[in-house]
Order: C-alpha cells, then structure tokens, then sequence
C-alpha cells in the first residue's frame, strides 16, 4: 500500500480579490473556504497533511488552529517552490505526494479517489486532473498525441493557434511518485516572472519517458479556482446547488430551491419542508416534519421535529418539538423553547426559557426570564430586565400564569404560580401564588380562587 502525503498550496497574496483579510477565509457556503480542500484532504486518510501558508499565515493559523502542520513559504517564489519547503519533512516518508490547493474549493472526493487509483494502477509518474471546458481561455492546455498519451501541458500565453484550440486543461492538481518528484524538483527552471512552476516538471517527465496521465474530471465546475469576488459568487451558487440537491435526494423538500440558501453546514430532517426565501445558516438543526419559511433567517439554531416557522429570525435559539413560531418573531441568543410553545406575531425573546405549552401571542418581549409551563403572556408584555446600574436582572414567572396585556415585569421580580396581573400593571413586587395583582405599581388585590380561569 503506497504511503500517501497530501500538500495543500495556500501562501499566495490573492491580490485580485482586493480584501485585507485572507482569501482562504473568506466564507463560502458557510465555511472558510480553505476548509473545503482541507475536509477532502483529510477523507482521503493520507500519512502527512501539510498546509503550506505564506501570505497573512498567521491569521488563517488563528482560525485553523493547532490541528494542522503548518509550513512557512517566504519569500512567495511559486508553487515549485512551494513544494520545496514541504520536502525536508516528507522526503523519505511517502511514495506518493498529492497538490492540492486552497482556493480550489469544488473537487469532489470520489474525483480524486479515481485519479489516485489509475495514477497507481498504471504506474504513473505525474498524473494530473484536468477538465474539458467548453471556454478554455486562461488555462494551460493538454497536449496529447495521437494514442491519447500526454505529451506537455502549454500555458495560454506559450500557445500557437492549434493549442489553443484544445479544450481539455490542466487544473494545476498534480499527483506525483516521491521519489521521482524529490530528484527532480531542483531542476525547476525559474520563469520569465521570477518563480518556479510545478506543471514545469510535466515536461521533464515526458522528455524521460515517464509515464504522464491526465485525469479528466467529470464535472468542470470542480477545478474552479477562486481568484476574485466573481468567482467566489460562482463558487458559492454551484455549492449552494449541491447542498440544495443533497438536501433533497435525503428526503427534505426545498419548494424552490433556487430561493433557498443552506449553509454547508446545516443538517436538516426527513419530511422537513423549506418554503422560499429562507436562510438556513451556521450550525442550524432542524428536525424532522417541520415547516420552516417562507422568509425565515435561521443561524447557528436547533430546531426540534413538528415544528413551524414562519417569516421571523432565529439567532442561537434552541426549541423543542412541536413549536409554532412567527410571523415576525425574533428569537436571540439563548432562548429555548420547550416542548408546544407558541409565539405569535412581534414576539422578541432572549435569554430567556419558556416551558411546555407557553403562549405568547403577539407583541412581547421576554429577556432574561423563565417563564413556567402553561402560562399566557398577554399582548404588551416586557421583561425590564435591564437596570440604571447596567445590569441585566432576571424574571421569573411560575406555572400556569395568566400576565394580562401591557403588564411591565420590573426585574428582579418572580410572579408565583396560577397568579394573574391585570391589563397595564407595573409589577415592581413579587406576587404570590395564586393571587390577582394589578395597577402602577402592582398590588395584590385577591386570590383567584374564584376566578374563572
């Protein structure tokens, strides 16, 4: 079994996307895009994953983490040398060396696992992954002779008018025997433009007799690179219609997929159904049998089976099975809601738990409260929960709570279970089980013992 090491080329200065930060950290989909090739990589099991970094290192090492082995390219002279930095730590200790790239975020892993078992089942010296594309323009051209062998691969800018002509292309993605690679690789010569190119030794192996393979991928789109803003557009709306038809083939209904936006990120349940204009971001989960949408915005949220969602926004929220959200609702970082909640229309929660069967109709918020099983938030209500000292205080509402319409809930305040508050109270007090209170501020007034509930 051949000992497979993987470099991924991910130092240059990316200077066509006009950005401060990284091109390999740009989002795509959801993720960094230089953790597409770094997934691919890592599902072909090799014996070394080296990620070479040049350009802004620090900062993808930052988002990346300890995880990687990392290898420093400075000056910036090329991907030949590129390749020559990882040398002292795989020379020896792989048969095979495979290039990939970071900014090439479309290949697909079963693309690749085939051109490693031709490149093995021939005996290839250097395979590469090329494309047919209908407009070859700005790629190198494969050059192959009447058997169909490979015989050069010639730069756009190196072509005559029949080279031009050719459709296939190479990719840049280059598998290549070690040790042949190793003795070969200072033979580099150095371009008009000062760097050395690893498709230069394509030539090399042709001249000695070597076998050279190239293997087309099947889909063109996957040798896209990301040069610029419009190809991260293009990239983005390829992935998206990946994630759409996944989604689909694994039992999910998208009513239009084409106005629907899933991150890679997102898992989705069976029998779910996605209507128009929905965003489906970060680390969302949803389960089976709900309906999300349309014109909802759901980010890094956990969603239970049953559940309906209509036009509102989610960020960070947990709910249980069976809740009904929206129209309009906004639902902040660490609201959870259990099992049957209802919030209506213009809802906003935050921080705040609400338990099985709590109804919220319309027009409320709740920050940083818990609120008890069964019990009605009237029309009006809001948790001031926010203090002249700039403290955040919380509420706590019991079981089976009746909160009449415009009730302020003046935190730190508990209002005890089967109470009820009337229509436009000022609760500054606690109130106690089973008891009526209402006014500005709030007094108890009764018991509800007698009261029809």
């Amino acid at each position: 079994m051949s000992t497979l090491a993987i470099a991924i080329l991910a130092a240059g200065q990316s200077t066509r996307m006009k950005s401060r930060h990284s091109k390999m950290l740009h989002p795509l989909a959801g993720r960094p895009l230089i953790t597409y090739p770094l997934r691919l990589a890592e599902a072909l099991n090799p014996a070394h994953l080296l990620l070479v970094l040049g350009h802004l290192a620090r900062e993808i090492q930052a988002v990346l983490g300890p995880t990687y082995r990392y290898v420093l390219q400075d000056p910036q002279l090329g991907t030949g040398h590129a390749v020559q930095q990882v040398r002292p730590l795989l020379e020896g200790r792989c048969d095979e060396l495979l290039v990939l790239y970071g900014d090439t975020p479309l290949l697909r892993l079963e693309t690749v696992q085939e051109m490693l078992r031709r490149h093995r089942e021939t005996g290839a010296t250097v395979t590469l992954l090329s494309a047919v594309l209908a407009d070859p323009r700005g790629y190198g051209r494969v050059i192959r002779d009447g058997y169909g062998r490979v015989q050069a691969v010639v730069e756009e800018a190196d072509a005559g008018p029949e080279e031009r002509a050719v459709p296939e292309v190479s990719s840049g993605i280059l598998l290549f025997q070690a040790g042949w690679l190793w003795q070969h690789l200072a033979q580099l010569p150095l371009s008009p433009r000062g760097e050395y190119y690893l498709p230069a030794l394509i030539g090399q192996a042709v001249s000695e007799g070597a076998t050279v393979l190239a293997h087309p991928a099947p889909d063109p789109e996957e040798i896209l690179g990301i040069n610029d803003r419009v190809q991260l557009a293009q990239a983005e709306a390829i992935l998206r219609r990946r994630i759409a038809e996944r989604a689909m083939r694994n039992g999910v209904t998208l009513v239009d997929p084409s106005s629907t936006y899933i991150d890679d990120t997102v898992e989705l349940g069976q029998d779910t159904v996605i209507r128009p204009n929905t965003h489906l971001l970060g680390q969302t989960r949803i389960g089976e049998e709900c309906t999300i949408g349309p014109n909802c915005i759901l980010v890094d949220t956990t969603v239970g089976a049953r559940c309906r969602i209509l036009a509102s926004v989610l960020e960070g929220a947990i709910l249980e099975d069976e809740v009904d959200v929206g129209p309009f609702a906004h639902l902040r970082r660490g609201a959870y809601l259990c099992r049957g909640v209802h919030i209506g229309n213009f809802g906003e929660i935050k921080n705040a738990r609400l338990g099985p069967g709590v109804k919220m109709g319309h027009f409320a918020y709740i920050g940083d409260a818990e609120i008890g099983e069964e019990t009605n938030i009237g029309a009006g209500t809001i948790t001031c929960n926010y203090d002249t000292r700039r403290r955040k205080n919380r509420t706590r509402v019991g079981r089976r709570v009746f909160i009449g319409s415009d009730t302020m809930l003046v935190a730190p305040v508990e209002v005890g279970d089967e109470a009820v508050t009337g229509a436009g109270s000022v609760v500054t007090r606690d109130i106690p089980p089973r008891t009526i209170a209402y006014g500005v501020p709030a007094r108890v007034r009764g018991t509800t013992e007698s009261v029809e509930r």
